[in-house]
């Protein structure tokens, strides 16, 4: 086996977003009881070695995430990117089974599927939107040698990690369904709420 082969998959919960469109933190949102990153939290650390919770510098104490092992961002980057690529300079030798805070309906399986097809030898792997059939980058597994393209592209001022992934060696795969429907407005998390409570 290759070294790329041999790399661990760490896991990667990104924690920092200012939910800006939600109006107030969506990793603070109760879902099945709990709030949404304790929940994901879960979910992540039961599929890979290591995980940790990326935050922004700001974020450092707050309760909800300072319990939990933490990446501080350390990248001048807008959004997700800064916390992937600040985690690939803590821990260049890894994989990383990257995964945002705000898919409520995301099931244990569907993290294992995307470990069981993993293809260490590309970039990425990653799902297809269900919406549109383009990679989900926040629920993916970055390989090591993804950073280099990120870094170029951050360096450049390009901060969508999709188009990343569309300008990379990737394996697609099928998508899970809604499992990876993010939750973005109050309206969203309303129709959410109405949807649990009428299949409860």
């Amino acid at each position: 086996m290759n070294a790329c082969t041999d790399a661990p998959v760490y896991g990667l919960l990104l924690g920092g977003g200012a939910s800006r469109r939600m109006g107030r933190d969506k990793a603070a949102l109760v879902y099945h009881g709990e709030p949404q990153l304790q929940r994901a939290w879960r979910l992540l650390q039961g599929v890979v070695e290591r995980a940790f919770v990326s935050v922004r510098e700001s974020q450092r104490d707050d309760p909800l995430r300072a319990r939990l092992p933490q990446i501080v961002d350390t990248r001048d980057a807008v959004g997700p990117v800064a916390g992937i690529l600040s985690a690939q300079d803590a821990y260049p030798h890894a994989a990383w089974l990257v995964l945002a805070c705000d898919l409520p309906l995301l099931d244990a399986a569907t993290l294992r599927e995307l470990l069981a097809q993993r293809d260490a030898n590309v970039d990425a792997t990653a799902f297809a939107s269900r919406f549109d059939g383009l990679p989900e980058p926040l629920c993916a597994l970055w390989e090591p040698r993804s950073h280099a393209l990120l870094a170029e592209r951050c360096a450049g001022g390009h901060y969508c990690p999709r188009k990343a992934l569309l300008k990379s060696d990737i394996r697609l795969l099928p998508s899970p369904g809604e499992a990876l429907d993010n939750i973005n407005t109050p309206e969203e998390f309303r129709q959410l709420q109405q949807r649990r409570e009428v299949h409860a």
